[in-house]
């Protein structure tokens, strides 16, 4: 739902569609989860047992953007509006429907050579979250995705580890992503990070002993993806891209809808419109 008058309730919906799409046809087969999405117009609207994805203005600190839990222990994600916040709310979505709670984790080997196995935070948009690495759907851009195959200990032919096939071998990040890790025998978390530099680097994030709220929220706090994400978009040229293929989509639909529309007027008028089959009868006898 929307919380900013940049949004119009046409725009809200036609994103609301992408992620439904999304969710159930690429999503929820690879991950084992169903999902539905709804536009709703406001928090009032919301029925009990959603878990609301809120676009708002004016979310600008570090650790607001992104899934938080609310007194209940429910998820709810914030994103912040930009030109990239259909690929926002993807990301946050699909993050939400992996791990509502925010402390999923699974064991792997540490992609830091010292360092043997350790536990990976599940955050499953993080590794290929550069924009440049989103795909369309109804030719909006989201966010591609990490498959269960990305924890796997060794690499194998044939296997897919991100949905769009950004992601090449499992525990390994694209430019712009990143992943996190709790090394247990220190008990301090990792993280490997792509962010402005040529490779790949690891920083140490230190224990999270003081941390408020899930361990998803207490790194995203450190990390800053949701407004790195809003800030990056719109110079991308997925985005260009992205927009080019939303306007033939329009020309498109809006053909369609005016063909709707005077069938419609031809049924209010009491004028016989002929279905393709049965016209394909009369050429036929």
């Amino acid at each position: 739902m929307s919380e900013t008058n940049q949004i119009t309730p046409a725009q809200l919906n036609r994103v609301a569609a992408a992620l439904q799409k999304q969710a159930t046809r690429d999503f929820g087969p690879l991950w084992n989860v169903s999902a539905t999405v709804d536009p709703f117009d406001r928090l009032e609207d919301v029925p009990v047992g959603y878990w609301p994805v809120i676009v708002r203005d004016d979310i600008n600190e570090p650790g607001a953007a992104g899934i938080h839990l609310d007194e209940h222990g429910q998820p709810f994600a914030l994103v912040q509006h930009s030109d990239s916040w259909s690929l926002t709310a993807s990301h946050e979505t699909l993050e939400m429907l992996a791990d509502p709670g925010g402390n999923r984790l699974m064991a792997g080997q540490s992609p830091k050579p010292d360092q043997g196995v350790v536990e990976f935070l599940v955050e499953v948009a993080d590794p290929p979250e550069d924009p440049q690495f989103g795909y369309t759907v109804n030719g909006l851009i989201v966010s591609d995705f990490i498959t269960p195959h990305f924890y796997d200990p060794v690499p194998a032919d044939g296997v897919r580890y991100s949905f769009a096939g950004n992601i090449e071998k499992p525990r390994s990040i694209r430019e712009g992503g990143y992943i996190s890790f709790l090394d247990r025998i220190t008990n301090h978390w990792w993280q490997q990070v792509w962010f402005g530099t040529s490779q790949p680097t690891f920083r140490d994030l230190g224990r999270m002993t003081d941390r408020v709220g899930s361990l998803r929220s207490a790194i995203d706090a450190k990390t800053d993806t949701s407004l790195r994400i809003a800030q990056a978009g719109p110079q991308s040229l997925k985005f260009a891209d992205a927009r080019a293929l939303t306007a033939q989509i329009k020309e498109t639909t809006s053909s369609r809808a005016e063909g709707w529309r005077q069938q419609i007027e031809a049924l209010m008028a009491g004028k016989i419109v002929e279905s393709a089959w049965e016209e394909g009868e009369e050429q036929n006898g």
